[in-house]
């Protein structure tokens, strides 16, 4: 399985327009982020998890020539706001629907701000979705991808479903976990959690000492840590402070597991 970090940032993405903050004027490629998403490909399937607003530079980034699926963890517009760009895999696919994997409330938001993609009347052009309903309650598959397990966190008030896929775990927009949640990621050998800044408490995204607390829990055998906000300094500040099993993403970086 390998998973290709298409971005690492939090909403703002680094650099933040008009900023002049030592995370934003660093020379450092690590400390460029676009908003955050992963791809992940096994055997002969390509998902995407998020699909927000650099999706189409992502994409041209990570050199994607096909996918299959984009599993969406929230409805906020740094997720969701790229769908229109997949288009162009709908016409290199031979008219291939994207199969998007969302909770209900997801759905409901898509079809809002997506409207001319589901309409009955379609507008020329518009891209094709077969939409499957997903929820914390109970795993899925897709082609390669056997079993996908959901895992519920709160994102302030509201409901943000992260991703199991065998020894990894993908969870991102996080401030709370319940027990019955926790259990789901025991065992993870490889985890990627949010934290959005350095130690300013924020109503809706874990901390770097909140989101250690998870990882120490959990134990996996290396975590990375994603969502990042500039104002967690540049990622050559914040590496030294870290254990030793924790490490920053960053766009662009590339893990290659032997197995689902």
């Amino acid at each position: 399985m390998k998973i290709t970090f298409l971005g690492t940032g939090t909403s703002t993405g680094i650099p933040v327009i008009g900023c002049h903050c030592v995370a934003c004027q660093s020379s450092d490629p690590k400390d460029k982020r676009l908003r955050a998403s992963v791809l992940i490909e096994h055997q002969n399937t390509c998902i995407a998890i998020d699909c927000g607003p650099d999706f189409r530079q992502q994409m041209l980034r990570a050199n994607v020539h096909l996918l299959d699926a984009i599993l969406f963890t929230h409805q906020h517009r740094d997720h969701t706001a790229g769908l229109d760009d997949i288009r162009p895999f709908f016409y290199w696919q031979g008219g291939k629907n994207m199969q998007v994997f969302a909770s209900t409330a997801v759905q409901a938001d898509l079809k809002s701000q997506f409207a001319y993609i589901f309409a009955e009347k379609k507008y020329p052009g518009a891209p094709a979705i077969d939409l499957h309903t997903i929820s914390k309650n109970e795993a899925f598959s897709f082609q390669d991808f056997s079993p996908i397990i959901p895992i519920e966190v709160i994102h302030g008030t509201m409901p943000v479903l992260g991703f199991r896929f065998g020894n990894f775990t993908y969870l991102t927009d996080v401030k709370y976990i319940d027990d019955i949640e926790k259990e789901k990621v025991k065992g993870t050998e490889i985890l990627v959690i949010s934290a959005v800044r350095k130690s300013e408490p924020h109503w809706s995204h874990l901390t770097l000492p909140e989101a250690l607390a998870f990882i120490d829990e959990w134990q996996p055998k290396q975590a990375y840590l994603t969502h990042l906000s500039h104002k967690m300094g540049p990622q050559q500040s914040l590496i030294k402070d870290l254990p030793p099993n924790v490490q920053i993403a960053y766009d662009g970086l590339v893990l290659e597991l032997d197995s689902m």
